[in-house]
């Protein structure tokens, strides 16, 4: 049952997410009159500041990481916002936040981005306060966990406090335009649905590339690692969205109740299908940039680069491979999903060599949709018919002129606004995410696997171009 908020809490308010993303999501809503006008936005860290300093924080944010176009009134959109410091280790810092919202904030939600460690004293501060009751609902930023044993510890933290009906595990993934376009795609049009499956599709890509390196998330992602930090979560969410079954209807638990039957039919990785890597040295977009173990000042074995051949063991997909590919300084920054089709079972065309139809849905940092068809080359043939593969292309800026291209937190903050769990992670995928994933670092650990080196810039080691060749396919570049 949906409950529309009346007051909003960001925790992790002066963090780096709340500046490039949060408050700019929110200040956009606004703009657009997406906001209830009584909605009170609170903002709370370890930071002392008062409102004032914080609205002058939020207009620096907002003129660095929001175009002055989709600002609005942006004094307007100030006003709404306060702040109160809080120290989560303080029982009577809850108190004072109580106090804040104040008698009338009855529906409050609460958008959590702080380190998974400060998760249990900060729900036991909010229950206290009096700040988890019915109509509250809590929005949980990853990292959830570093494992299944300690996802299980933060989820049993949350929901002492809050059912399950009232958290909102956020992957912000699920918050861009195609990746739910990818739903529209499927189960709106009869012309791919009977053709999605095992029976006319040969094998799937899936690949989130990313140029940057460390940043300044080294600590984290040092004892993360790409497996954790974008397999678990991201490529696992594409890959459900891929896989599942038509639900239902588009309501939350119809949604998520398909995606963790795929989850769940994945088959345990085995000996030769997957390949780590860590970047050294090398140039990217005309820079060079240092190796992994040069920005992290020492030598380490995480890995920067995963490429695995994995399998859903159901009807649908029995013998289709999907092929997942993520990693740091690669050639370009892109989030993709290609779907390759069978090519015809017997050609006319004699001499004609025909290439099978594929579906290329781009996610980042271009949202669109192309396929790859079959068409006659102009001309008049004397010789023989003449074929060559035509794409057709459905760039969604041009698709949809006049629509405003809407950051991922926009959709998902007014969705824990209203209440709405269609587009975030029920704690039964996590779960099935983790143990399929722990599986992987088990078999590492028995195999002794380390990661292969690859230069920066370049598509990741060797073994992972041929983890894929040699099945005779090829990586999507």
């Amino acid at each position: 049952m949906r409950s529309r908020a009346d007051t909003l809490l960001l925790f992790g308010a002066t963090g780096d997410l709340a500046q490039r993303m949060l408050l700019p999501s929110l200040c956009a809503l606004n703009a657009g009159g997406l906001l209830d006008p009584n909605l009170k936005i609170i903002g709370t860290a370890r930071t002392a500041m008062d409102d004032a300093e914080f609205r002058n924080f939020a207009r620096a944010a907002l003129e660095k990481f929001l175009p002055a176009e989709r600002r609005g009134p942006i004094a307007e959109f100030l006003n709404r916002l306060h702040y109160q410091p809080l120290d989560v280790t303080n029982p009577d810092s809850f108190t004072e936040l109580a106090a804040k919202v104040g008698p009338e904030g009855k529906r409050v939600a609460i958008f959590l981005s702080t380190a998974p460690s400060l998760f249990e004293p900060t729900i036991r501060g909010l229950e206290a306060a009096g700040l988890a009751g019915d109509g509250s609902r809590i929005g949980l930023e990853k990292p959830l966990g570093l494992d299944l044993a300690s996802s299980r510890e933060i989820n049993d933290a949350v929901a002492s406090a809050f059912p399950e009906r009232r958290i909102f595990r956020i992957d912000h993934y699920l918050g861009k335009e195609t990746v739910q376009n990818l739903l529209a795609l499927r189960f709106a049009n009869i012309l791919f649905e009977p053709l999605w499956n095992a029976q006319h599709i040969e094998h799937v890509q899936i690949t989130v590339g990313e140029t940057v390196g460390l940043e300044k998330r080294a600590d984290f992602y040092d004892q993360t690692g790409a497996l954790r930090d974008m397999v678990q979560n991201h490529m696992l969410q594409l890959l459900s969205l891929v896989a599942m079954e038509p639900p239902s209807s588009f309501e939350s638990e119809a949604v998520r109740d398909e995606k963790v039957k795929v989850l769940r039919a994945l088959r345990p990785v085995g000996r030769g299908e997957s390949v780590t890597g860590q970047y050294r040295g090398g140039a990217v977009g005309g820079q060079i940039v240092p190796g992994y173990d040069e920005e992290l000042g020492r030598e380490s074995e995480t890995e920067t680069f995963v490429a695995i051949k994995a399998h859903v063991d159901n009807w649908r997909w029995k013998g289709v491979p999907f092929y997942l590919r993520t990693g740091k300084r690669m050639p370009k920054r892109v989030t993709e999903i290609l779907v390759q089709f069978r090519d015809v079972p017997h050609s006319i065309f004699k001499g004609v060599q025909t290439k099978p139809n594929k579906l290329l849905i781009g996610i980042q940092p271009e949202e669109n949709i192309t396929l790859s068809l079959m068409a006659k080359v102009p001309g008049l043939d004397r010789d023989g018919i003449a074929l060559r593969e035509v794409p057709l292309d459905i760039a969604m800026p041009d698709a949809f002129s006049g629509k405003e291209r809407r950051i991922a937190y926009e959709r998902l903050l007014l969705d824990l606004i209203d209440m709405d769990q269609t587009l975030f992670v029920r704690r039964d995928e996590v779960e099935a995410q983790w143990a399929w994933v722990d599986k992987i670092r088990e078999l590492w650990g028995e195999e002794r696997l380390t990661p292969k080196t690859y230069a920066a810039g370049s598509w990741g080691p060797s073994a992972g171009i041929a983890l894929a060749e040699r099945d005779g396919v090829t990586w999507h570049e």
